[in-house]
């Protein structure tokens, strides 16, 4: 028996709605497939979620540590084994089994208990540098979701957002992104990305002392990755020394990441304007402190 957290019930309800509940309804006898298919043993500990998967501890036949991610397979998460793979536990937690059918995947047990969060700003945005530089180092591999494709949806988004804006500020915000992302779009990147990066995406390990979890991977310019760490614990007076310290490890041209950091404060601002919410404060902020560099 498992037991399902009421919140992934919730997130899955509101955001995957009819799929989203036979998601949950489906998960009991998922994990016993699994635990079965893969000779697996529940171990006495709490389980894990996000608003996407349920991860349980267990323990393999040969007495490895290991836990068990049950997801609703999307666009976001469809490569996630192929990037483990190509990552081999190099920067990011080693891939052991996954089922392509349904997303299933096996991955060795990190820390779940300290997660980057629990270090000072500063340090985490260094170690979340350190990482992204090994991560993006590799090619993608072919299949992969790709920015380009990311970045023409976009652009061909903004003039229907921008008409739902009554701020002017606000719709020359979102106009002046898509002008950033017009001028580096013809060459968007070959590079594996992990895409979300931030604190609670990078746990200790025995093995490293931090190793990156949840990649939403896509092929596409490492400038694409910055955003998260540039906003996670956001303070204004802090964004400049962010940028130029994660620039420097990752061995960014400034104005390319510059342009892409903007393409994603577009791309978040292009799905709250979706989901009928106001511009949050932290992205109207970073393209303010981006614009005047």
């Amino acid at each position: 028996m498992i037991d399902i957290p009421d919140e992934l019930i919730a997130t899955q309800t509101e955001f995957n709605g009819e799929a989203g509940r036979a998601f949950v309804a489906a998960l009991p006898g998922r994990a016993e497939e699994f635990l079965g298919r893969w000779g697996l043993r529940l171990d006495d500990r709490p389980a894990m979620y996000g608003m996407c998967a349920l991860v349980l501890p267990v323990t393999a036949d040969d007495g490895t540590p290991a836990v068990l991610k049950l997801q609703l397979l999307d666009e976001e998460n469809a490569g996630e084994a192929a990037a483990l793979q190509v990552w081999d536990g190099a920067g990011a937690a080693r891939l052991l089994r996954d089922d392509a059918e349904t997303g299933t995947i096996l991955l060795e047990r990190l820390s779940s208990d300290r997660q980057l969060s629990s270090t000072t700003s500063r340090s985490a945005v260094l170690v979340i540098a350190e990482l992204l530089s090994r991560l993006t180092a590799a090619p993608a591999p072919p299949g992969m979701r790709r920015l380009a494709d990311i970045a023409a949806r976009m652009l061909e988004e903004t003039p229907r957002a921008v008409r739902e804006l009554r701020d002017p500020a606000e719709r020359r915000l979102l106009e002046d992104c898509a002008a950033a992302v017009r001028e580096v779009a013809a060459e968007p990147g070959d590079r594996l990305l992990h895409w979300d990066l931030h604190y609670e995406n990078v746990l200790a390990a025995d093995r490293e002392p931090w190793l990156a979890i949840d990649p939403k991977p896509l092929a596409g310019d490492p400038g694409f990755e910055l955003l998260p760490a540039l906003v996670n614990r956001f303070d204004a007076t802090e964004v400049r020394w962010r940028f130029d310290a994660m620039t420097e490890v990752l061995g960014l041209d400034r104005a390319r990441a510059r342009a892409w950091t903007l393409g994603r404060v577009l791309q978040n601002c292009l799905w709250e304007i979706e989901d009928g919410d106001g511009l949050e404060r932290e992205h109207v902020e970073m393209f303010r402190l981006l614009r005047d560099w």
